[in-house]
């Protein structure tokens, strides 16, 4: 969890540089109210305290970084409420859980507060910095966008998706510190990539794909959310599986869905079918018979 927390550095601190003090406080209230809904939910259940992994707190991270930075607080907090003691406590605690609790807040979160969900205007000193419209947005409206601005992260967006490259740099950590492999991020990424050269009506147009796969939670849900130990499946056949259909739905919503995202819902959509990926994937002993 330690290094999750080092991982996503990178990204937060961008996040706070590109939207300012807002996105500082959201990441700190939505981390306090993870971490103190852990706490009271123990404390009332009679269980011994788990907040010192540090799982709260990577949930409260993650959620935060996939929140506008004009998200007001109390909604944040809310979100966080949801994660830990509905997806997460609720389920038997830390390895229970049947979804990732920070997408499955963030849903939550979009489904009640739809329009504060999808506000992404950022003002500074009273000067508009980023519209409300995404960079997917745009596209979807047939507007042209800046690939370079989307890679380095100069766009409007979620706290922590806006810049590819901070992302990568924690995606490099963790590959190095051997907390993730590569089987379920580059799965993922190649599949979606196929599907929108072949589906995605524009042909192999190369800034249409970069672009495609900068904007939105690509590449944040592909390594920090799509990795995570509990909700995919055990076997590395499975991992594809669950990888392939992680792929296959975020460019499906992308292209023929009326939303413009899709990382979410697809990944949690794969999160339910997990235990189904484990049934059929399930290996045969060294010497034994498949049960």
């Amino acid at each position: 969890m330690l290094y999750v927390i080092i991982a996503l550095l990178p990204t937060s601190l961008f996040g706070i540089y590109n939207f300012g003090y807002k996105a500082l406080v959201l990441i700190l209230v939505t981390i306090a109210s993870c971490v103190a809904s852990e706490w009271v939910f123990n404390k009332i259940v009679h269980k011994k305290q788990t907040i010192d992994d540090l799982s709260a707190v990577v949930t409260g991270l993650l959620l935060a970084l996939n929140l506008p930075a004009t998200l007001p607080w109390w909604e944040a907090v809310i979100g966080g409420v949801f994660a830990i003691v509905v997806v997460k406590c609720l389920f038997g605690g830390l390895g229970q859980n049947f979804m990732n609790p920070a997408l499955g807040a963030r849903c939550f979160l979009l489904i009640a507060f739809a329009a504060d969900m999808t506000k992404f205007g950022i003002t500074k000193n009273g000067i508009e910095v980023y519209s409300s419209v995404t960079p997917l947005a745009a596209m979807r409206n047939g507007e042209a966008v800046n690939t370079m601005d989307m890679l380095i992260g100069r766009t409007a967006g979620t706290i922590g998706e806006t810049s590819a490259i901070a992302i990568l740099i924690g995606a490099i950590f963790l590959i190095l510190m051997g907390v993730i492999n590569l089987r379920i991020p580059a799965s993922y990424i190649i599949t979606f990539a196929v599907f929108m050269l072949l589906f995605g009506g524009h042909g192999f147009d190369g800034s249409y794909l970069t672009a495609q796969l900068c904007g939105g939670g690509l590449m944040l849900g592909a390594i920090f959310m799509a990795t995570d130990y509990v909700t995919s499946p055990l076997t590395t056949k499975g991992r594809v599986i669950f990888a392939l259909g992680c792929g296959f739905l975020t460019s499906a919503i992308r292209v023929f869905a009326n939303s413009a995202e899709g990382v979410s819902f697809a990944v949690l959509l794969m999160n339910l079918l997990v235990p189904y990926i484990n049934e059929g994937c399930r290996t045969k002993p060294v010497g034994g018979v498949k049960a």
